[in-house]
């Protein structure tokens, strides 16, 4: 497993402390807008957003990732109406949890509502494509997660191409994180993610997935968001319903290769598996011993007795 060379391992989110060296966390996702990629609306209704998010919490996320704007090509949508839908889901699950939250928002206006709501950090996937958006983040003390992609906000990128798809990545995240530390983020509050699918074909996108630790070795926490995404589909031909299993293998893939955060839908499996890869680095200890600790092997859970008494 690669061990990436983290600039600060030791971050700070609002009351969560998160230590990169020994710890991979996973990133829920919460939609709130009525043509979302994955669950098509489904947590569009303020009450549902706020109660995925607080599941996705007792599941054990460790961090609810908050949208009201898809990444796809689409119509603008205004920056009062965006943060009308992601602001009060935030309030809600912040007076009701001390946990991670980010706003998926590339816009200036929208992250500064969404930091006085609570947010902790501010998710761009594309990259500062509004400069302004790191003024906001820097003067509110919050984390950035800086995105590589390609097409101006909700337009439509047309057969990316690439020479070498990881190192013009790695490239793109070098001059955004310049950028975001010349604007005076700390460098403790960047996080960097190599943009799985967004402008990407699949041939690219499982390239990133393999080569993560080049990603890794720019020594931010990188953030793996690879859930029931079309390369997924292509690859196996799943619809996405079906595309759990291979989301869990991507992310595996990922966070041996360096990656410290997870995007992922399907929270209690990821958390599982994020948690299985922890203990077998030594990072964390078994929930319980018994399987062969004594001088009986004895089933490590025995079967309910169903006869009567």
């Amino acid at each position: 497993m690669f061990e990436p060379p983290l600039l600060h391992p030791l971050h700070h989110f609002g009351h969560v402390e998160l230590d990169f060296s020994r710890r991979i966390a996973v990133m829920a996702i919460v939609n709130r807008t009525p043509d979302s990629f994955y669950d098509a609306g489904r947590t569009f209704a303020l009450d549902s957003a706020v109660a995925a998010a607080l599941t996705a919490v007792d599941d054990g996320a460790d961090w609810v990732d908050i949208g009201g704007v898809p990444f796809a090509p689409g119509p603008p949508l205004d920056a009062h109406e965006e943060a009308d839908r992601i602001v009060p889901v935030i309030q809600q699950v912040r007076s009701a949890s001390p946990t991670i939250i980010s706003a998926d928002t590339f816009l200036p206006a929208v992250a500064e509502r969404a930091i006085e709501a609570g947010a902790d950090v501010i998710n761009d996937t594309t990259g500062l494509a509004y400069p302004e958006l790191a003024r906001v983040v820097a003067d509110a003390g919050v984390h950035l997660v800086l995105t590589h992609s390609l097409a101006k906000p909700r337009t439509v990128y047309a057969r990316p191409a690439y020479s070498d798809v990881v190192t013009e990545i790695v490239d793109f995240l070098r001059q955004r994180i310049d950028v975001a530390l010349h604007a005076g983020i700390a460098p403790e509050k960047i996080i960097i993610d190599p943009g799985h699918d967004l402008n990407k074909n699949t041939l690219h996108t499982l390239e990133i997935t393999r080569r993560f630790s080049e990603i890794a070795e720019l020594g931010y926490p990188a953030l793996a968001a690879v859930s029931n995404k079309d390369f997924i589909g292509e690859t196996l031909d799943l619809p996405k319903p079906d595309r759990t299993s291979g989301s869990l293998a991507a992310a595996t893939m990922c966070a041996l290769g360096g990656a410290r955060i997870v995007r992922m839908h399907s929270v209690t499996d990821s958390v599982h598996a994020m948690r299985l890869i922890e203990a077998a680095q030594g990072w964390r200890e078994p929930a319980y011993l018994k399987h062969n600790m004594g001088e009986i092997n004895e089933p490590a859970h025995q079967p309910r007795d169903t006869t009567d008494a």
